[in-house]
């Protein structure tokens, strides 16, 4: 298993739960994740959210993928960042064009919010695997 397995585990299967903490009390929320590269993970939001707020005041999250069927997962856990590259935030914009809806039509608009989790590790997990969670071996990036 490499870094590349992750990105196209995560490509493959966008719908996320993201994990952040608020103090002392962990939140988590589905995301569609924009798309993974051999960089990290990258994702879209409002900067008005408290997600993005609860990212300012502490970086670390935990990103959790699975199948469909539930049959694999996939955990992620690191920092992120906010991107302020223009390039990649008009690509967003493209990309993602429901941003639209919320009046982000250009890419300095401080409203887009747009972050990377460029490192941590990850790994996979199956009900193979229940049990030796502390044994599978992880994948740094």
């Amino acid at each position: 298993m490499d870094f590349k397995d992750c990105v196209n585990f995560a490509n493959e299967n966008k719908t996320c739960y993201l994990a952040t903490v608020e103090g002392d009390q962990p939140r988590v929320r589905a995301l569609g994740m924009w798309f993974a590269d051999e960089t990290g993970f990258y994702f879209q939001a409002q900067s008005v959210k408290a997600m993005c707020k609860q990212l300012e005041k502490n970086p670390k999250v935990e990103v959790y993928y699975c199948t469909k069927d539930f049959s694999k997962v996939m955990r992620v856990s690191g920092k992120v960042k906010f991107v302020d590259d223009v390039a990649l935030r008009t690509r967003c914009i493209e990309e993602r064009p429901f941003v639209k809806n919320f009046g982000i039509t250009d890419p300095n608009n401080p409203l887009l919010a747009v972050f990377h989790l460029y490192t941590g590790e990850a790994y996979f997990w199956t009900m193979a695997d229940s049990m030796k969670e502390a044994d599978i071996p992880r994948v740094k990036f």
